[in-house]
């Protein structure tokens, strides 16, 4: 296992995917918190490699990065920890995200530090309908103007119904920044396409 982690490191992507996947075959009850360890490492290479095999683990690692969300003062920690919460939700689409998994994403977008709430909002956008009302509430009570965007952005990108008159609204709010509303202009175009192939998608699975 130590070898397995060390190749983690490694400059070359495919020996790190490998030792990814091996880690995932072969984990023991010390797997997934030393991966959580790996977390606040300087070397950007083996963080973003723990964070891709905590998602290949799957749900199994939710609890841990939802205490690691609520007890970590690093924005380091916490950005890679929403990043891997977002590898979780890739890579096992058809497995729900815990209640308690949600609420730390809502908690998220409320963080301080850009780096944590807008992974938080690209995760929960990765989650699509039902995170739907939950994106929309950050948007008509945060302040957050690169919040805002973000989030105007990840509403056209789900591609629900419910978000053209949702962004609508934003484009007539005066109080919004002239930013977030040509934001919105540029995303309802986005929406359209994106309802358009998702009813493609399911007439073909029809």
């Amino acid at each position: 296992m130590d070898s397995l982690f060390d190749r983690l490191k490694h400059p070359n992507p495919n020996l790190r995917d490998r030792a990814m996947l091996e880690i995932v075959e072969t984990r023991d009850e010390t797997t997934i918190p030393r991966l959580m360890s790996i977390l606040d490492e300087d070397d950007t290479t083996y963080r973003r490699a723990a964070v891709k095999t905590i998602g290949a683990i799957g749900m199994d690692t939710i609890p841990y990065l939802i205490d690691i969300l609520a007890t970590s003062q690093n924005v380091t920690v916490r950005g890679s920890a929403v990043k891997a919460i977002a590898q979780v939700i890739v890579n096992y689409p058809e497995e729900p995200l815990s209640p308690a998994g949600l609420a730390c994403l809502k908690t998220s977008m409320s963080d301080e530090n850009p780096v944590v709430n807008i992974a938080a909002v690209m995760a929960l956008g990765q989650l699509g309908t039902p995170a739907f009302e939950m994106l929309v509430e950050a948007l008509q009570t945060t302040d957050n103007i690169a919040l805002q965007v973000t989030l105007v952005n990840t509403l056209a990108s789900i591609g629900d119904i419910r978000a053209e008159p949702i962004l609508q609204a934003a484009i007539q709010d005066a109080n919004l920044d002239e930013y977030v509303r040509e934001s919105a202009v540029s995303a309802l175009p986005r929406l359209e396409q994106t309802i358009k192939y998702k009813q493609m998608q399911a007439a073909r699975g029809n």
